[in-house]
């Protein structure tokens, strides 16, 4: 409990009698002035202490206000998580609290503090967001309460340890929202272009009416002599395809653009892909890998699939050391020998780094299909588009353009050895990935 502005303003008023000025002279024979000013600031500073003690006692207690922390045990980095606090007030009167919660952090937040009226012997919530910046094991701590007294002359303060483990996953909620816009047939507001599996696989499926923009290949012409109009065979494509998502964890994965680092942007997209993957009703694996192999998935399909690779991959973080690419190929072969799609998730700092990527990564080619996505270096690439103002930007320039010409041209020739790889931008990843899988499923390069 401490006084609010209100009470020291009060007593500030009441001590300015004291320093009124006085005269030496008798006052009408009753006494000195000075004496009866005296008499006055001690009456009144004594009158605002028994009011601030009635004050304090008759206000509602701030521990009669119960509050409870409604959050789920898992949320998604980088998407805004609510979190609902309730609270019951137990007070003969109504009270108006302010809160602050001790939240999970680095986190953005939006909704705090918060003031809340409640109403006597009822229950009521707020909530507010939550933004976190960091996957991993992260924990909420205390709450912090606020309440102002009866008349406004005190401030009560009291504090619950109401801590809470909470898992940061991926942005999980990209997934969801994936889903609606596949609904709605709108997934090219996010880059990808389902529409290319549409008709074109190799299974028979079922016969249907036949549409308009059908082609004449596919009409069943015994079942349009039976029904006497034309019938159609209905295709999709290939199910139970092994797809095997490879991460880079190594040190080069801990660059970031926008605030994100690279290793994220490659577990959004991994997961976004087993999304797609598993709807399309293939098998989906994990490793990632830095200095040793630091997770392993074998390809599983459905939910669980989905769920295993989300736990597995929460709490990864790039390690600052380099990355084992021998290892990692030759421990891929090792513990998987099927044919499948490997989609290496990467970043190359130089091009000494990007050939030693391709020399081992084109060991996978036998059984495996590889498509390698290369993360572009944003700076490196935005220093290229800068205009020179002087001969030192000239040369810094020009040498940025070259590193960024060599890196196209070793790409290049890797692609012409029959493996797959692109070079991305690191914000568009997902969708060029999601895209590439799609367009390898309607080839039937798998």
């Amino acid at each position: 409990m401490t006084p609010s502005r209100r009470l020291i303003v009060l007593f500030g008023l009441a001590a300015l009698v004291f320093l009124a000025p006085v005269a030496s002279a008798p006052w009408d024979g009753l006494g000195r002035f000075d004496v009866w000013l005296e008499r006055a600031g001690w009456f009144l500073n004594l009158a605002v202490l028994a009011l601030s003690l009635v004050d304090a006692y008759l206000s509602p207690r701030l521990s009669q206000v119960g509050v409870e922390r409604e959050a789920g045990d898992v949320m998604s980095v980088g998407a805004k998580n609510l979190v609902r606090i309730w609270f019951t007030n137990r007070n003969l009167s109504a009270v108006k609290v302010s809160l602050h919660d001790e939240h999970p952090l680095p986190a953005t937040v939006e909704g705090l503090p918060f003031e809340i009226e409640l109403e006597p012997r009822k229950a009521r919530s707020q909530g507010y967001h939550l933004v976190p910046h960091l996957r991993g094991l992260n924990r909420f701590g205390r709450i912090t309460l606020r309440m102002q007294s009866w008349l406004g002359l005190w401030w009560f303060h009291d504090q619950r340890l109401l801590e809470a483990q909470v898992k940061i996953y991926p942005d999980i909620q990209a997934v969801h929202g994936l889903e609606l816009l596949a609904r709605r047939n709108r997934t090219a507001e996010l880059g990808v272009r389902l529409s290319k599996l549409r008709g074109r696989g190799s299974d028979f499926d079922r016969l249907r009416e036949y549409r308009q923009g059908d082609e004449p290949r596919h009409i069943d012409w015994k079942a349009t002599a039976r029904q006497r109009q034309l019938v159609s065979r209905e295709y999709v494509v290939e199910r139970n395809q092994n797809i095997l998502v490879v991460i880079d964890c190594g040190r080069a994965m801990a660059n970031s653009s926008d605030g994100v680092s690279h290793l994220d942007r490659a577990i959004n997209a991994a997961i976004m892909l087993s999304h797609v993957a598993i709807r399309q009703g293939d098998n989906v694996g994990l490793m990632a890998a830095g200095g040793k192999i630091e997770r392993w998935l074998r390809p599983m399909r459905g939910s669980a699939a989905m769920q295993a690779m989300i736990r597995s991959l929460y709490d990864l973080e790039p390690r600052y050391e380099a990355t084992d690419y021998p290892q990692l190929v030759e421990q891929l072969r090792l513990r998987f020998r099927k044919r499948a799609l490997v989609v290496f998730l990467t970043h190359a700092l130089d091009d000494l780094h990007l050939q030693s990527i391709s020399k081992h990564v084109r060991e996978l080619q036998n059984p495996h299909l590889v498509l390698t996505a290369f993360l572009r270096d944003v700076p490196l690439e935005q220093r290229v588009r800068q205009i020179p103002r002087g001969d030192l930007d000239a040369i810094q320039i020009g040498s940025a353009a070259q590193l960024l010409l060599t890196q196209t041209q070793l790409i290049q020739k890797l692609a012409a050895t029959g493996m797959l790889a692109i070079d991305v931008l690191p914000n568009q990843l997902t969708s060029e990935i999601v895209t590439r899988y799609l367009d390898i499923k309607a080839r039937h390069l798998l």
